[in-house]
């Protein structure tokens, strides 16, 4: 039955709906986009934004992202409000075990099932139902407003949202705030947002011994067992007590390997991968000084190959916080809850550049999963609040 045009809520409720279910339909799986940037392009154009589209990365990996911009009417001076996305999807896994095809939007129980209808799909959705309702609201907002998407968050990131932010940093465009969607919220929409994330440091750790058999630890030496006293303490060392906003760094081993497969050989090497999730009590600097410390203080002959995925950033409270904080309040009557908890996001790369950054989204209990879903009556509340913060920061 067709919605009355007369009720906006329900307007853009179904507007997000049916834009959710377009995106499930393309199977853009990282790196490929599959179309979605083109059908919101679609979407954007009759608003009045402009394009720019950003290719990156190899013939074999090449990665789609956009940069869509409407000036407000204070021009370049005026605020501007980003929403960041990404349009590509981690693989379904093993499709028989779905309860439906995962590029097939399906309901069942109130639920919209498919991959990408909670990560991160609906958000972008939301997002553009919320400008379409806004601009017919607020026609010449004073401040301007932006996307930023990429598809490849869910891959290596190398040549996504980071690309794009350098290009806005040589262009010399500013942004003052930004809302990233994903999906941050526990139980209901709006219940969590994310105002900072941890910064993530990993470590490929090869510790050198030398090969030999079993029968003669004399004339060899065996790398797991010189490493296992530094292991002892690297795991139970306090690096730092965390602060106001953020836990504790944390250490943790995730892979280890050694040994020929032969029960009579000590191996030469054991190959160890960890990784320290990152407060801004700490650096990464001071993080590798100190654990190279640590195996040294062991006699443990190594090398170590670094990556570090991303700094930690935080939000302090202020007019982003305070928006997304009364228009979750409008919308749902939730007091919405500050916090760093999780992995990365693409945040990471946005808050080299924008003041202000923080996600807000969906319930996350089903992303990456098997029938991922999203409540579909949740998405008029989602696009209620990213309507609110338009509203309060830029019209």
């Amino acid at each position: 039955m067709p919605l009355p045009p007369s009720d906006p809520a329900l307007v853009r409720a179904h507007r997000a709906l049916t834009l959710t279910e377009a995106l499930i339909a393309r199977p853009s799986v990282t790196p490929d986009d599959a179309g979605c940037q083109a059908l919101l392009q679609e979407a954007l154009a009759p608003l009045g934004f402009g394009f720019q589209v950003l290719e990156s990365g190899p013939a074999d990996f090449r990665v789609r992202n956009l940069w869509a911009l409407r000036r407000g009417t204070a021009g370049a001076a005026g605020f501007t409000l980003v929403f960041a996305g990404h349009t590509d999807v981690v693989p379904t896994g093993p499709v028989e075990r779905w309860s439906s095809p995962p590029f097939v939007p399906s309901h069942r129980d109130g639920k919209l099932y498919g991959r990408g209808a909670a990560d991160m799909k609906a958000s972008i959705a939301c997002w553009v139902a919320a400008l379409e309702a806004f601009l017919a609201d607020t026609p010449e907002p004073a401040g301007s407003l932006a996307l930023l998407l990429t598809s490849d968050e869910e891959g290596p990131a190398n040549d996504g949202t980071v690309k794009v932010c350098e290009w806005l940093a040589a262009e010399g465009i500013r942004l003052d705030a930004c809302i990233v969607g994903e999906p941050t919220a526990v139980q209901a929409v709006g219940d969590m947002v994310k105002n900072g994330r941890r910064g993530s440091l990993s470590g490929r750790l090869t510790v050198l011994g030398k090969q030999g058999h079993v029968a003669y630890p004399q004339l060899a030496e065996n790398p797991l067992h010189t490493f296992a006293p530094a292991l002892a303490e690297l795991a139970t060392t306090v690096w730092d007590a965390g602060n106001a906003h953020f836990p504790p760094t944390s250490f943790q081993v995730s892979n280890l390997h050694a040994g020929t497969g032969a029960t009579n050989v000590i191996p030469g090497e054991a190959v160890v991968d960890f990784n320290l999730r990152f407060s801004t009590a700490s650096t990464p600097e001071g993080l590798q000084q100190r654990i190279g410390e640590i195996l040294n203080r062991h006699g443990v002959r190594h090398r170590i190959d670094w990556t570090l995925g991303g700094r930690p950033f935080l939000t302090e409270p202020g007019s982003l916080t305070e928006a997304l904080r009364a228009s979750i309040r409008e919308a749902t009557g939730l007091e919405t809850e500050l916090s760093t908890t999780g992995g990365t996001s693409d945040g990471r790369f946005i808050a080299r550049l924008c003041p202000q950054v923080a996600e807000c989204g969906p319930v996350n209990a089903s992303i990456h999963q098997i029938d991922e879903h999203v409540a579909v009556d949740a998405l008029g509340p989602l696009a209620a609040i990213y309507q609110g913060v338009m509203q309060r920061l830029v019209a």
